[in-house]
Order: C-alpha cells, then structure tokens, then sequence
C-alpha cells in the first residue's frame, strides 16, 4: 500500500468537501477524482471507499464498469482514431498504425513524457470527414497518413 502525498491528501479534501459522503454520489466522486488527478489512483478509490460508507469493491467494481474511467496514469493529450464503419472504409487502420509509429506506443498506450496517449474508438459520429482522428476536443478529418503530424501540433502550455 502506497502512502499518499501530502498534496494528494490536500486535493483529496477538496474533493471530498464537494460532496455529502453519500452512495449515491459514487460516480461523481470518481469522474471529479478523475479530472483532478487523472485517472483513479488505487489509493484515492480507497479513500473513496472511507468517505461513501461503502466496501472498497463496490467502488472498484463501479470504477471498472464504466469505461471512462483509468487505472493508470494517462497524456496531457487525448488521440481518439476512429474505427466506426466509415472510417474504417476509409482507411483508419493504416491511420492507426501511422499515429502510433510517430508516438512510438501502441494503441491503448501512453508517451513516457505522458504527453499522448493513444486509443480507438468506435464512432465520434462525423461520417461524412472519414477517417477522423479527435484530439481532446478538436476534430481532424478527411486524413491520410502523411498528415497525421498536423493533429499533434498542441501548443506546449497546454495542461490536463
């Protein structure tokens, strides 16, 4: 068992003093512990489990249900390539492979700066600009691979 950093144990509080401690707010507590941190530090989720009142599987086992939570530390920067119908048709796979040469992780991964991380997703619903790639909130459409450097052209100052 970790010990948490006194930072963490600060951050944890602010959390915490957001909410009523109750089980219902489980999955708020989680997607807010999330946005603060990351991802789901194993310790937090223990933490979590004191504040709610509730056996620390009930919240592991919440956290794992829903995919959109993270067990590990995850990039600044999120790249989603699409494999929905269309893109897929339209050449995502070759895309895919393409993004993770230029970031040297496979999908599912994350850049040891934690600069990036890599995932495939199944449909971000712009058919029509097949294959898309998002990065955190901006769309790419109608890409090929010679210009998939141009979607990760982030600005340096950016911070998750």
């Amino acid at each position: 068992m970790s010990v948490l950093l006194e930072t963490d144990e600060q951050r944890i509080e602010h959390i915490f003093s957001r909410f009523k401690g109750v089980r219902e707010e489980i999955i708020p507590i989680l997607q807010t512990v999330q946005e603060v941190f990351g991802y789901l530090p194993e310790d937090v989720l223990k933490e979590v489990a004191r504040f709610t009142s509730v056996p620390e599987s009930r919240v592991y086992g919440t956290a794992t249900f829903y995919t959109q939570f993270y067990f590990t530390r995850r990039g600044r920067h999120n790249v989603k390539v699409c494999c929905g119908t269309a893109c897929h048709v339209k050449g995502a796979a070759p895309i895919l492979e393409a993004f993770e040469r230029e970031l040297g992780i496979s999908c599912g991964g994350t850049t040891e700066d934690f600069k990036y991380n890599l995932e495939r997703v199944a449909c971000v619903g712009s058919c029509a600009l097949a294959p898309v790639v998002v990065v955190d909130d901006k769309v790419f459409g109608l890409l090929d691979v010679k210009n998939i450097k141009e979607c990760l052209t982030v600005e340096e100052g950016d911070q998750q």
